[in-house]
């Protein structure tokens, strides 16, 4: 036996602090660039970063306000995204930056968004959604676009939002 260790003093504090939920780590999410998700690496967000959205997110009373939020929070990843990977040279557009290193069409978009909303959902944090698989919309024959899709839960339908 340790001098002074109790055990039942060490169960309270094991259970004290398994109260607050797991102790994650930093995340990791694969962003996409170069178009046709041609490049994927790694984009870290620190507990902190991951903190500060969380504590945004968790303010929604609402699925419209959710939404609002999601798309504030989206914005600040791609921007701690784009201080790691060279995703800052995207431009509205797909041709606006052609051939530079690390633009991003509709695909990269709508995958590196499907993937940062399920990191988001996988936390917990998307109370008024789910995240849904991509979406292909086709016009004409040859335009198509991809966007990512959040479905609010336990609307009759399941009211679908495309995220651009």
């Amino acid at each position: 036996m340790i001098p002074g260790f109790r055990p039942a003093f060490a169960g309270v504090v094991l259970a004290a602090g398994l109260a607050h939920g797991p102790v994650r780590a930093d995340e990791q999410v694969p962003i996409c660039y170069n178009y046709g998700c041609l490049v994927e690496a790694e984009a870290r967000f620190s507990e902190a970063q991951l903190a500060e959205v969380a504590a945004r997110l968790l303010r929604a009373d609402s699925a419209v306000a959710e939404r609002a939020i999601v798309a504030q929070v989206l914005g600040q990843l791609y921007r701690w995204a784009g201080e790691q990977l060279p995703i800052s040279a995207d431009r509205p557009g797909d041709y606006l930056d052609f051939g530079e290193h690390g633009t991003m069409d509709c695909i990269d978009h709508a995958t590196s968004t499907t993937r940062l909303l399920q990191m988001l959902e996988a936390r917990g944090l998307l109370r008024f959604h789910a995240v849904d698989p991509i979406r292909r919309r086709v016009r004409w024959l040859v335009a198509q676009h991809f966007s990512a899709v959040l479905r609010e839960r336990g609307h009759i339908g399941g009211a679908v939002w495309a995220l651009p």
